[in-house]
């Protein structure tokens, strides 16, 4: 005897960001981030991203590059209460482990008297792989709840699970700005996103038995791929040691297209799995951002100091399952850094970002969940010569625990059960600028 039973969500591993930001987008492509995190009244290079308009008062006049990667390390545990799981108090603990070896970053500036041009490369959004070694809850409950049915308990059979998923969505931007006078500046430019996701994973159930006659088994290997683009403006006013700054991206409208190499579903599951056929399509827009910065030389050439706000509209931006339409609002986020130049080598720098995503039940799931964190980096750059600068940073991100009732089931016997949501996130990088 035989049988396919799956209950596979329509929001497979949505793009959770895997460095630092919104739910889908990273704001950390710079060193200069990772250790100081209130950059969007830098006026250096890495101004780029977050301060355009900022880069007409750079002190250099010609060519400027900067290359950076960042090293990612992250765990995203779901621990899962169930009536039919056999461990003790009937909770298991599913671990996701998320790695990404390099997120790398390339900045180009060119700067002649009033004007300023610019060229970005980063990772935008996602940035990593993740991986369920024992699979989700999700599937297990929904295939033991079939087995139960047909008065199967968990000691007659044997589940084998695993789920895996990566995401990258990258950025290329150009952009220019003017100088109006000795105070102003204006920003105008865009940037082209291209996502790619990977989906793949089984659930198979086995009998006891010495033939180990199978019961169940689901399997799924499924590419997206989507282009989106972001217009961009900013402006920026300096006046002595003081420099405010705004920055605003537009929303991208970003539709994702399936190629789908395995999927297996019986008959009247159909409905279940329209999400990932091949051809099928999933809504997975970047919301519109707003940065307001202001940052204070307090000692000139030696000390400053920087604060910063960032709204990430994320209701308006859609999401697979219109999961956008659960939030109650979008994602708030307050960063505040400090900078101390010891000499004309060394330089010093440390900052923290609380970041408050506005979440409901609707809204999570056990395939892509958020979670409200607080994040504190430090750091230092070394002149290694009058052109040739290192950046060294290191920050990580606190997560709050998020619980939601679930009821998990499998045609009409549901069973409810808990899970609890937790995440970890540490993140190395180094990186170089250079002036031609």
């Amino acid at each position: 005897m035989k049988k396919t039973i799956t209950t596979l969500s329509a929001s497979l591993f949505v793009a959770a960001s895997a460095m630092a930001g919104g739910i889908i987008t990273n704001t950390n492509h710079h060193i200069s981030w990772a250790r100081m995190m209130a950059r969007g009244a830098s006026t250096e290079i890495d101004a780029i991203y977050t301060n355009p308009a900022g880069t007409a008062f750079s002190k250099h006049e010609g060519w400027s590059l900067s290359l950076n990667s960042h090293t990612v390390f992250q765990q995203r545990d779901i621990e899962t209460t169930y009536p039919l799981f056999p461990e003790e108090g009937h909770t298991r603990k599913y671990n996701g482990d998320a790695f990404a070896p390099s997120a790398p970053s390339a900045y180009l500036l060119y700067k002649k008297d009033r004007w300023a041009f610019q060229a970005f490369f980063g990772v935008i959004g996602g940035g990593g792989k993740c991986k369920y070694d024992d699979g989700l809850p999700q599937f297990d409950a929904a295939v033991m709840t079939a087995l139960y049915g047909q008065h199967l308990t968990p000691d007659m059979y044997t589940l084998d699970s695993s789920l895996k998923g990566s995401q990258y969505i990258y950025g290329g931007q150009l952009g220019a700005t003017y100088r109006l006078n000795n105070n102003f500046a204006a920003h105008v430019g865009g940037r082209i996103n291209y996502y790619y996701g990977n989906y793949t994973g089984h659930v198979n159930a086995t009998l006891n038995n010495p033939e180990n006659t199978p019961l169940a088994a689901l399997a799924i290997n499924c590419d997206q791929t989507g282009v989106g683009f972001t217009p961009v403006l900013g402006l920026d006013f300096k006046w002595n040691n003081l420099t405010l700054a705004t920055k605003y991206e537009f929303k991208t409208n970003l539709s994702l297209t399936n190629k789908t190499k395995q999927l297996e579903a019986p008959a009247g599951f159909e409905k279940k799995v329209e999400a990932y056929k091949d051809g099928a399509k999933t809504d997975c827009d970047i919301p519109a951002i707003l940065y307001v910065a202001a940052g204070y030389e307090i000692i000139p050439n030696k000390l400053r100091a920087a604060v910063e706000y960032h709204f990430l509209d994320d209701c308006p931006a859609e999401m697979s399952d219109n999961r956008n339409e659960y939030l109650h609002h979008g994602t708030h986020e307050v960063l505040g850094g400090i900078e101390w130049d010891i000499n004309k080598t060394f330089t010093v720098s440390a900052g923290a970002q609380k970041t408050d995503y506005g979440l409901d039940d609707g809204f999570q799931s056990q395939t892509a969940f958020s979670c409200d964190s607080y994040s504190i980096g430090f750091g230092a750059a070394v002149n290694v010569t009058e052109k040739l600068r290192l950046n060294v940073g290191y920050f990580w991100t606190t997560y709050q625990d998020y619980t939601k009732e679930e009821e998990h089931y499998t045609g009409a016997l549901p069973m409810a059960g808990t899970d609890t949501y937790s995440r970890s996130n540490k993140v190395i990088g180094i990186g170089f600028d250079y002036k031609f």
